[in-house]
């Protein structure tokens, strides 16, 4: 199941941060744990809306998924900026958004892990996409040679990231 997306508050803390990684198509933001749980509240609700007796019921709720197997990797929301002036082509992007999950879910272990990471506690990652990747040297939209360097380049992206912390 995936966990709630970014709103664009969030998306604006989080790029006007520092890049914690980048390389040469992709840079790395990460929203801070306190002002990720700061964009998320919301002003208290005015309304005058009988609460219902399942509210409680579908808080303690968990879904039969997750209920198996406890998840080691934290709870890392993931934020993507995708421009379609940087990757016109729809399966292009769609690519680059399994890629970057995937990515996430190979990682997060070995992130969570590091020093930086504990000095630094995320709530969220933001990956943008800052150059197009060539047409001419990856003339199909979602080839195979496209899909390798777009996984080396986001493991070299992480990996970096883990290598901060290292002395």
């Amino acid at each position: 199941m995936r966990s709630a997306s970014l709103k664009a508050a969030e998306f604006q803390k989080a790029l006007g941060t520092r890049p914690v990684a980048r390389t040469t198509h992709f840079v790395l933001h990460h929203l801070p744990h306190t002002e990720a749980k700061l964009a998320a509240t919301v002003a208290p609700s005015t309304s005058f809306e009988p609460e219902l007796s399942t509210a409680l019921a579908l808080e303690d709720a968990v879904c039969v998924d997750e209920s198996s197997a406890p998840s080691e990797s934290p709870a890392w929301r993931l934020g993507l900026v995708l421009p379609k002036k940087l990757a016109r082509r729809s399966v292009t992007r769609s690519l680059l958004r399994h890629q970057a999950r995937a990515a996430v879910v190979r990682h997060a272990p070995g992130v969570a892990a590091t020093s930086w990471a504990q000095q630094h506690p995320a709530d969220a990652w933001v990956l943008r996409l800052r150059a197009p990747f060539d047409r001419q040297q990856f003339p199909s939209a979602a080839s195979e040679a496209l899909n390798r360097v777009v996984r080396l380049e986001l493991d070299t992206l992480w990996t970096a990231l883990c290598a901060k912390s290292r002395p």
